[in-house]
């Protein structure tokens, strides 16, 4: 079974981003080739995952997506004590491939501290292979500013990343193979973005129909 190759590059693109290690100039040249040698044979492994995955989408086909205007109604009226400023939905397609999305913004008052939630639902399709590039590799990196990493959140595979400095980060979840719901925060802690999502109930997003 033949793979499209358009969605195959699309997904293909993030996850060599995410993979990818450049290395420092001041690294020896051996440890450089070493490094880009691991990059590739991580590519490599990604790109085969994303090709089976894409086949058995392919194979069982996308169902339809969830109307936005129920996933508007899973947004909280407060995240984890900041209120709802804004909620919008839409739905967008092209080549037969559709998303459902809600999008909520939440902040204090004089917006030192905000997050955005956001629910996509992607119906399972091959589009879903580029969204959540993430789910497919493992990650764990660490700085003095801050992490970036995947995980577990319940049974669903997860994506943080988070700036110590800044107080920037976000955490993204895939949840039963179709919706991400992902908080990315200002000036909030990752403990409040994880608090959001829980409050949430990813097992309610994940029961949709």
């Amino acid at each position: 079974m033949k793979i499209n190759r358009h969605w195959l590059w699309a997904g293909l693109l993030p996850v060599m981003l995410v993979v990818g290690c450049g290395g420092s100039k001041e690294k020896e040249e051996e440890e450089k080739k070493d490094d880009e040698s691991v990059s590739a044979i991580g590519a490599v492994g990604a790109l085969k995952e994303m090709a089976s995955k894409a086949e058995e989408l392919q194979k069982n086909g996308p169902v339809e997506t969830v109307d936005f205007r129920k996933l508007k109604e899973l947004l909280p009226a407060d995240a984890d004590g900041l209120p709802r400023k804004e909620a919008t939905g839409e739905k967008n397609g092209a080549a037969g491939m559709v998303i459902s999305t809600a999008n909520g913004k939440y902040s204090n008052d004089d917006g030192s501290e905000s997050i955005e939630l956001s629910i996509v639902d992607g119906g399972g399709s091959a589009m879903m292979i580029g969204l959540a590039a993430w789910s497919m590799v493992e990650i764990d990196k660490e700085t003095d500013n801050g992490y970036e990493k995947t995980s577990t959140m319940g049974d669903n595979k997860s994506y943080e990343k988070y700036d110590n400095a800044s107080k920037d980060g976000e955490i993204n979840v895939l949840v039963n193979k179709r919706f991400i719901v992902s908080a990315k925060g200002h000036g909030v802690s990752m403990d409040k973005l994880k608090s959001v999502l829980e409050d949430l109930d990813l097992d309610k997003v994940g029961a949709l129909k």
